[in-house]
């Protein structure tokens, strides 16, 4: 069985065809323009599936397409409510594209279809239940139960990065205070270093952030492996509040396995370490409940094409 899985970015949209051994063929990408409006960028997108199809020989036909969006998506309907990355509104993405190829389409937010993809192919797929978190520039994620992708009832739902970890803490950019994405993103951990090298001109960090050019969320996990006692401190607050989104959801979910993807878990075991530690002296959330465990994500920027394709796979 094959399917084609669509990553659509911010910046570039990327594709190919998935086995159903999650094993993808070469891929096709283009450039995603700022002056595109949505049309535009249906336009090419349908020629470059005409395009990358007919130039490519498969020993069985395409069962169906499959695609990862960022923003708001009304996956049974197949419209893409609203992406603030992309300018979409109101686009029936489904509706144009069964304009032009006669098989099944299959829409869903982009971060749902990385955890699809890594909870069925890649860190997470000796699992049944997995959540996903994406550690970036914000906190997004999945959850998938029972082998299958959990939406909500609109498709929209599962913002794991909008839960609340600190009462009355820093304004998020959803209009409440306190989420785990002012916390736990790459972002938020950046903005804590700063702080903290203002507060303590003696550390290491300052040295570091100078050798990478900008403070940044690889600066205290650097400097704190050699020993930096400020550095150490950020670090452990930091795992301490992503502990305590993972330690909600396990109890929210009760799931075998959390991966983490995004920049912060290049940090491998390190960070995995630090993070089974405290998730453990804090029983997963609930006396007694089932030990979580927690995995780097191994499809790298292929999770989303694969993840996709797992629409129609599976």
């Amino acid at each position: 069985m094959l399917a084609l899985g669509i990553d659509i970015g911010g910046t570039s949209i990327k594709g190919a065809v998935v086995n159903e051994l999650g094993e993808p063929s070469e891929m096709f990408s283009f450039p995603v323009l700022k002056e595109d409006n949505q049309n535009t960028v249906m336009d090419k997108l349908i020629s470059a599936i005409d395009d990358y199809l007919t130039s490519h020989h498969f020993d069985e036909p395409i069962s169906g397409i499959g695609i990862g969006i960022p923003g708001s998506i009304d996956a049974i309907n197949g419209i893409c409510l609203y992406s603030n990355n992309l300018n979409w509104k109101d686009l029936e993405i489904v509706k144009i594209l069964k304009g032009h190829f006669n098989m099944p389409i299959r829409i869903t937010n982009d971060a749902n279809a990385a955890a699809l993809g890594e909870a069925a192919f890649g860190a997470g797929k000796k699992y049944s239940n997995v959540i996903m978190l994406t550690l970036g520039t914000g906190v997004g994620g999945g959850v998938i139960i029972n082998n299958k992708i959990y939406e909500g009832s609109d498709g929209t739902g599962t913002e794991l990065g909008h839960m609340t970890i600190v009462k009355d803490g820093v304004m998020c950019t959803c209009g409440r205070k306190g989420c785990l994405e002012q916390y736990a993103s790459a972002n938020a951990l950046a903005r804590e270093t700063k702080e903290a090298m203002e507060k303590h001109p003696e550390s290491l960090m300052h040295q570091i952030s100078k050798e990478e050019g900008k403070i940044s969320a690889k600066v205290p996990f650097i400097a704190a492996r050699k020993g930096d006692k400020t550095a150490n401190e950020v670090v452990d607050q930091y795992v301490e509040y992503l502990g305590i989104g993972i330690c909600n959801l396990c109890n929210i979910f009760r799931p075998d396995c959390c991966v983490l993807s995004g920049g912060i878990s290049k940090e491998g075991d390190y960070l995995v370490n630090k993070l089974t530690a405290y998730c453990e002296q804090n029983n997963y959330g609930f006396p007694y409940a089932k030990k979580c465990v927690i995995n780097i994500a191994e499809l790298g920027y292929m999770a989303g094409i694969v993840g996709a394709a797992s629409l129609i796979l599976k």
